[in-house]
């Protein structure tokens, strides 16, 4: 089964090696037929401690770091630095 892999904005990186990364989900409302967002953070590892606030970056699935972190940061602006 291939990992998932979202896209979303880093809103905090105060954590050493992690951060945390706003995730925006759209669907349509089953009854009221409304476009509606919901949005969820995530824990990522981010090894070279490369993205900043506000960096749109690619995270995927991974295996568990700590309690909270399972997902490791791919693509974005502090990816590509490496």
């Amino acid at each position: 089964m291939p990992k998932r892999v979202l896209q979303g904005v880093v809103v905090s990186d105060k954590n050493d090696k992690t951060i945390v990364v706003k995730v925006e989900r759209r669907f349509t409302h089953p009854l009221l037929k409304k476009t509606v967002r919901r949005t969820k953070n995530y824990h990522a590892h981010d090894e070279a401690n490369g993205a900043k606030v506000g960096d749109i970056v690619w995270i995927e699935e991974g295996r568990p770091q700590s309690k909270l972190k399972r997902w490791v940061l791919v693509e974005g602006e502090a990816a590509k630095s490496e």
